[in-house]
């Protein structure tokens, strides 16, 4: 009995141990070919003092481990690189747009190959709860672009954010936008729809759909005024309190929205990158950067 018992730890020992050396949450070689060329190369070279520079593919997969996996910078293996290292450079790629270029980047080629249509949008709104660790960043003197509440406040699912997102018809992520947890859905639509510039062959980017479709939360008049000035159809259904008002029930293609429960699947599949599913990070633009490698993620998943 006991010779079976420690032969039974010795596999759970030596199957941690492969596991810790394993390239779960690594880059794949065609994927690290795509996001290659976007990535700022090594410092090191012949004569330059210090120590050698780490390998951008071994940070970034660190970056991807970290977002996967929502453990703690200080816990990172130790085949991703020194902890301090990683999150040094996922602050200095942050600042430098480096996850923005990856995400147009990939956008483009989704396009070229036909995996981002036009024809209809989705838009809402989620919460994510944010960890005792993200509360407590300074008020004032904060990086460029960060907000004065850190996109951080109460609402009835607790102290959080308001992650606002926008996809295609199949579910694939386009844009993202934070508020402050108790930020209501129609507040978020404007910065972003702002943000969305989809870059095509010939050298222009698309900003709107064809159809945009949200639920409930978006019918009020600005958001159906802003639609139509812009040529974009509203499939947005009507509150019951808005029924009989101004002529009655507004039309809407009922069949368009059904379509959109891909992006309540593209929501649950964010948050299962763990670092998405709970906020950590103190600061909004950190959070922000953390959803974009999640969208680079998921582009990298449907190109391979």
């Amino acid at each position: 009995m006991i010779l079976g018992t420690v032969a039974f730890a010795t596999r759970v020992l030596s199957g941690a141990l492969a596991s810790d050396h394993s390239p779960r949450h690594e880059l794949a070689d065609e994927q690290w070919a795509r996001v290659e060329p976007h990535i700022p190369p090594s410092r090191s070279g012949p004569g330059r003092p210090g120590r050698p520079a780490r390998s951008p593919r071994q940070l970034l997969n660190g970056m991807l481990w970290i977002l996967r996996t929502g453990a703690p910078w200080r816990d990172l293996p130790a085949r991703c690189g020194p902890w301090r290292t990683v999150h040094h450079r996922f602050s200095a790629w942050r600042r430098a747009g480096v996850f923005d270029g990856l995400v147009q980047a990939l956008q483009a080629e989704l396009v070229a190959t036909g995996q981002i249509d036009r024809d209809l949008w989705c838009v809402d709104g989620t919460n994510v709860r944010a960890a005792r660790c993200a509360a407590g960043a300074r008020k004032r003197g904060g990086p460029e672009g960060e907000p004065q509440d850190h996109a951080l406040g109460y609402s009835r699912g607790g102290f959080g954010t308001k992650l606002h997102l926008l996809t295609d018809g199949s579910g694939t992520p386009l844009a993202v936008a934070l508020t402050p947890g108790q930020t209501h859905e129609s507040k978020g639509f404007r910065p972003l729809l702002t943000a969305v510039r989809i870059p095509i062959a010939s050298g222009g980017c698309w900003r709107r759909p064809r159809a945009l479709a949200g639920d409930k939360a978006y019918s009020c008049a600005w958001i159906r005024t802003y639609l139509r000035t812009r040529g974009v159809e509203r499939v947005i259904p009507q509150k019951a309190d808005q029924v009989g008002r101004r002529g009655g029930h507004r039309k809407f293609d009922k069949l368009k929205y059904r379509q959109r429960h891909v992006i309540e699947q593209c929501v649950g599949w964010l948050k299962e990158l763990r670092r998405l599913g709970t906020r950590f990070e103190k600061l909004a633009v950190n959070f922000l950067a953390m959803v974009k490698l999640g969208f680079v993620e998921r582009y990298l998943r449907l190109l391979s």
